[in-house]
């Protein structure tokens, strides 16, 4: 009996685990261009989820995506429904007044991520440089900046309201390299 209830729940702990994260995915090689679901996606790998919907692909132009715009090469990864989940962008660009950090020694596939609300606003980006955000002196995203062991990444409320980053300077009663968070 007890075994039983066991492997009813285990069972049921990965049921539910499927269905919040399809994860299986299916890479496949383009031989050349290919407009993908509305996505100009270039010649090389692109993956699919199962069901064979678009889930990451490098562009071949600058276009929207969400509420921002990203450069051509940049790496787009897509909910299992179509909707923008993150970027990956090829090189440093403006969203939304702010420079993020984009491009990678390695490619932009192993670059800063800018993440997306299923609804196409901005989550949190990886600042290009130390800058001022909605009046809050927020610091740089490099790769450095993250040893510290303080997530260096801005990120914003749904609402586009500023929930936090790590200080480029002191601020009210916080000091420079702490994390600042702000309520909704």
């Amino acid at each position: 009996m007890k075994a039983t209830f066991a492997i009813a729940l285990l069972c049921g702990f990965a049921c539910t685990a499927l269905a919040q994260n399809p994860g299986r995915t299916v890479r496949k090689t383009l031989d050349r261009p290919a407009v993908i679901q509305g996505f100009p996606c270039d010649k090389g790998y692109a993956w699919f989820y199962v069901g064979g919907a678009l889930e990451k692909c490098t562009i071949t132009r600058e276009m929207p995506y969400g509420e921002i715009t990203i450069p051509a090469g940049s790496w787009i990864t897509l909910l299992p429904d179509g909707r923008p989940w993150g970027v990956q962008m090829s090189h440093d660009a403006p969203v939304l007044g702010l420079q993020c950090a984009g491009g990678s020694f390695l490619g932009p596939s192993e670059g800063a991520d800018v993440a997306l609300y299923p609804s196409g606003k901005l989550k949190e980006c990886f600042l290009a440089g130390d800058q001022i955000v909605q009046g809050v002196p927020c610091a740089d995203g490099g790769f450095f900046a993250s040893m510290s062991g303080i997530h260096p990444n801005v990120d914003f409320y749904e609402s586009g309201k500023l929930k936090g980053c790590k200080l480029s300077k002191d601020y009210g009663p916080q000091k420079r390299g702490e994390r600042f968070q702000q309520a909704p």
